[in-house]
């Protein structure tokens, strides 16, 4: 094992890197007959692509989504998905001064350690670029369990830095830069531009959303739904933190609090975040990431280079001065990966077990 396959049942195999011809994945074991075109992907792509506003890296790539195989006649075969994004704006030459140095907080130094080279150029393969194959897994993956089951998922910022962002309605979302769910971001927009002007960073909060979960998705020990979420989450790259339902809050709560009551028409509450002993409950799974300051910074930190002295590092080129404002989509992508592999593990195993619960589980939906 590599580490670059996410999945079993529904196996996406990541290459790539951020200052290559291209990034993409393979998916293998999407179900056959499902209606699929790169329209059905591009949306989510756009949505998490760079140079979409002055509060992100200015690198200008398209992202377009190429379908390679698997797709005949616009359904899927079956067989495997090959998703190609070519890259077209890379500027190597940004990171020709710290090739002989660690960044701080980056994987430089693990990377050389571990494999004895390292490609510099936008940190190849530890790259945050190499989440857009992951999106565009994920919108597949979201397609599928939409037309299924009719699951949605969908996404915000909580916090960005020391700034807490209220929730005042879905609405908001998609209707600026930051994933904020406020009408008013002017607060997030003089805050970024004081951090930039710093040379600084900050880290972010996001929350992640799914609706419509079927119900028995996740096993009750080591393949427990809750933790393969918290696993995909921590593949993300700067995620720190990993919340489901109360989380930490729960340290604080009682048990008489804590505990979801049950009544005929269904769950009074959702500190489980939508999972109960490692299976779906069919509440919202409801999934908070912690996303670290950007590591990539124009103030000189310290530092040693490859032969072991002291010295400083400048990084220049362009870069996203909180990871976290396109972080939504990515988290988005990840639950969807996680909930299709249950889905279809579910439907392997128990796809003819009718529970005795049926009528009042559809209910609690």
């Amino acid at each position: 094992m590599s580490g670059n396959t996410f999945g079993s049942l529904f196996a996406v195999t990541n290459f790539g890197e951020s200052h290559g011809p291209a990034i993409g994945c393979v998916i293998d074991g999407c179900p056959p007959g499902m209606a699929l075109s790169e329209a059905d992907i591009q949306g989510d792509l756009d949505r998490r692509r760079p140079g979409t506003s002055r509060h992100v890296t200015q690198r200008q790539e398209e992202d377009k989504v190429e379908i390679l195989s698997g797709v005949y006649e616009g359904h899927t075969t079956g067989t495997p998905i090959c998703l190609l994004i070519r890259n077209t704006d890379q500027r190597s030459k940004d990171y020709s001064e710290i090739a002989q140095t660690f960044r701080p907080g980056h994987a430089d130094y693990t990377y050389i350690q571990k494999y004895g080279l390292r490609d510099p150029r936008g940190g190849g393969r530890s790259s945050a670029r190499l989440t857009a194959p992951m999106v565009a897994a994920g919108a597949v993956a979201k397609k599928w369990l939409r037309d299924r089951y009719g699951t949605t998922f969908r996404g915000c910022m909580t916090q960005i830095g020391e700034v807490a962002i209220p929730f005042e309605g879905w609405e908001h979302v998609p209707r600026n830069p930051f994933f904020a769910p406020v009408a008013d971001v002017s607060q997030l927009e003089a805050y970024m531009d004081s951090l930039r002007k710093a040379g600084d960073s900050c880290g972010a909060r996001v929350r992640v959303v799914a609706s419509k979960v079927p119900v028995g998705l996740g096993e009750p020990l080591f393949d427990k739904l809750d933790a393969d979420i918290a696993y995909a989450m921590m593949g993300i790259n700067a995620v720190k933190g990993v919340e489901i339902g109360a989380g930490f809050a729960s340290v604080t709560q009682r048990g008489t609090t804590h505990g979801d009551s049950l009544s005929p028409q269904g769950f009074k509450s959702n500190n489980a975040g939508g999972v109960l002993g490692g299976i779906s409950t069919g509440q919202d799974l409801d999934v908070a990431i912690a996303i670290k300051p950007t590591s990539s910074i124009i103030s000189p930190r310290e530092t040693i280079n490859i032969r072991g002295e002291p010295t400083e590092v400048v990084t220049k080129g362009r870069h996203d001065p909180c990871v976290g404002i396109r972080a939504t989509p990515i988290a988005e992508a990840m639950l969807a990966l996680v909930v299709m592999e249950h889905a279809l593990r579910q439907r392997a195993q128990n796809g003819d077990v009718q529970s005795p619960l049926a009528p009042i589980a559809s209910s609690f939906l």
